[in-house]
């Protein structure tokens, strides 16, 4: 290996040096989840001040993580922080509804405060709703940051850049994949092991719709497959288990597989 080679290695190393890991960009996001429900904090805050002065801090640390991270050189970094912070209000009241959503959709919940603080799927919920407002922004890396280490803490991976309403809820959550351009209704429930993706990979279908559509009050079961940027889920529609779809159903469709399913009694085991 050559003298050029060490150079070129040690100047990203100490480039390297002032950028936060994505675990710490990752904790940001947890203390701003952490702050508008104390449900998951160790301790409640003591007066309205001490809050308003912890989203102050956050919003400092949104503007540094931007500038560390070199994500946008010739942007107002504390412009895009405050108007980041001045969606949040937004965010939890959209939030409470996925809550009110897995809750509402799942005979297991106990209480909203379960859902909170043991359910995968709003976990990743929640890191997609700050990523995406943030993606809504302009503001490239971070978004991506926080919905992989969600997708790493959940098995659900969802794109930031994916445009999903109110009321969502994803039950169980394992091997989830909704994809950039995909865009979801209101009152959509998803099982776990769903692909919503793309029919073609393609690098120069970047700026192109290549998810699917999937409209209000639809739900897709366990293991299905929708693909497509012109495929569209009609309102109120069922799709079953293990169904591969590369085009439109109507509003009111149950899609599903017609595979036999074979139950024989009365008869020895010979395996």
């Amino acid at each position: 290996m050559n003298e050029d080679f060490f150079r070129h290695i040690f100047k990203k190393q100490q480039d390297a040096d002032e950028v936060p890991s994505n675990k710490e960009i990752s904790r940001w996001a947890n203390d701003l989840i952490r702050l508008v429900f104390p449900e998951l904090s160790k301790r409640p805050l003591n007066s309205i001040e001490e809050l308003k002065n912890h989203f102050q801090q956050l919003e400092d640390e949104l503007s540094k993580i931007m500038v560390a991270t070199k994500a946008c050189d010739l942007c107002d970094h504390e412009k895009l922080s405050k108007d980041f912070f001045a969606q949040i209000p937004e965010i939890y009241r959209v939030l409470n509804t996925d809550i009110q959503a897995i809750f509402d959709g799942d005979p297991a919940a106990k209480s909203e405060f379960e859902v909170i603080r043991a359910y995968p799927g709003f976990y990743a919920i929640s890191f997609y709703r700050l990523a995406h407002a943030l993606y809504l922004l302009n503001i490239p890396l971070l978004p991506r940051i926080l919905t992989e280490y969600a997708h790493s803490k959940t098995g659900i991976d969802i794109h930031p850049g994916a445009d999903i309403d109110e009321y969502f809820h994803i039950d169980h959550g394992t091997g989830v994949v909704i994809g950039e351009t995909c865009k979801i209704g209101k009152h959509v429930k998803l099982y776990q092991g769903i692909t919503m993706g793309a029919l073609s990979v393609d690098k120069n279908m970047a700026n192109t719709k290549r998810h699917p559509t999937v409209e209000d009050h639809v739900v897709v079961y366990s293991g299905a497959t929708i693909l497509g940027g012109e495929t569209v889920i009609g309102h109120h529609s069922i799709i079953g288990g293990n169904v591969w779809l590369t085009k439109s159903v109507p509003p009111g469709s149950s899609v599903y597989n017609t595979a036999d399913v074979v139950i024989s009694t009365g008869k020895k085991n010979k395996f």
